[in-house]
């Protein structure tokens, strides 16, 4: 099942646009000073990602927050846009009616559940997308309506839609290519501790594949950003250790520092450690190449998933937490 959904990714982002245009959304009837995204796990990593993209164009600060309270500024003048697939997340529902009490403009992404009861109920802006499958496979869906939101609320211009467009023709482009690397990578680290390296901008990219090796591929592993890591974990590769293997995610615009940084570490890790790859993204836009690596990042998670021997479906641990969490009110 999961691997379908993956392979279907391109389709979910077609579809994806068509339902961002046919939303009915209400006009807008008061100025804001900041914008808050709030989720959680396969819903709230569309917010990194697309709160990345957007830091160079958006006039207004957009702040994640995958928790159950909302920072003390939130007010009348903020957006807060409640993200969350099913519907029913108690932090994301608790963070929604903590916004309400504080008067901001709340506006939802949703299949449904008891947030879109809510949204419905009270008139609020709402984009529904298709339920009935893991949070984590809609990525395609829940991230192009962050942008659709946000260029409805005049945070942004429509320019988004060519570039999702053209990650679609791009991935089906590149499909073949990256189902080869996302099957040599696998390879190269499946029994081993997977460790994401990404420029800082891109953090949210290290994020989602970290994510989905976690849920997919049922592993372990780790993230860090350039250049933040050169002033702490950088120190820890001293004594190098070959349990773990790390993959360098890279992009044609990151920071010139970065990049040299990103090479002269390379080969500082390369004598410590005997797995050590790069991972370079396509395309010409910051969605294109976050879409194409989004993409790889999934096919990698689903190559580890089958080579463990993992249903990839599968979360009992999540499962557990949440009920045992459901006893006690």
């Amino acid at each position: 099942m999961m691997k379908s959904l993956v392979e279907a990714f391109p389709t979910h982002l077609t579809e994806a646009m068509a339902i961002g245009r046919a939303a009915q959304l209400h006009p807008i009837h008061r100025s804001f000073q900041h914008i808050v995204i709030s989720g959680l796990g396969g819903s709230g990593i569309g917010g990194k990602i697309v709160s990345q993209i957007l830091a160079d164009v958006s006039p207004l600060p957009i702040s994640c927050y995958n928790d159950y309270v909302l920072p003390a500024f939130v007010n009348e003048h903020t957006l807060v846009i409640i993200s969350s697939y099913s519907g029913d997340t108690e932090e994301t529902l608790a963070a929604m009616h903590e916004a309400a009490q504080k008067g901001a403009e709340i506006a939802c992404v949703t299949s449904g559940g008891k947030i879109g009861a809510y949204a419905t109920a009270n008139k609020l802006n709402c984009i529904f997308i298709p339920g009935g499958n893991p949070p984590r496979s809609m990525f395609g869906y829940s991230s192009v309506q962050l942008f659709f939101m946000l260029a409805h609320y005049g945070i942004i211009d429509r320019s988004f839609e060519a570039q999702v467009e053209a990650s679609v023709a791009l991935i089906h482009e590149h499909i073949a290519a990256i189902r080869s690397e996302a099957k040599e990578l696998a390879q190269k680290i499946v029994a081993r501790i997977p460790i994401m390296y990404s420029e800082a901008s891109y953090e949210g990219l290290a994020i989602r594949w970290r994510q989905q090796i976690n849920e997919n591929s049922k592993m372990l592993c780790w993230h860090h950003v350039f250049p933040e890591m050169n002033h702490n974990e950088l120190v820890g590769w001293t004594g190098g250790d070959n349990r773990v293997a790390v993959m360098i995610i890279r992009n044609a615009d990151d920071h010139a520092r970065s990049q040299l940084r990103m090479d002269l570490c390379k080969k500082l890790m390369e004598e410590k450690c005997d797995t050590v790859v790069e991972v370079w993204s396509k395309g010409q836009s910051r969605i294109e190449r976050t879409m194409y690596l989004n993409h790889l990042g999934d096919w990698l998670s689903i190559e580890l998933a089958e080579l463990r021997n993992e249903d990839a479906v599968a979360i009992p641990a999540i499962i557990f937490l949440k009920n045992e969490l459901s006893k006690v009110q």
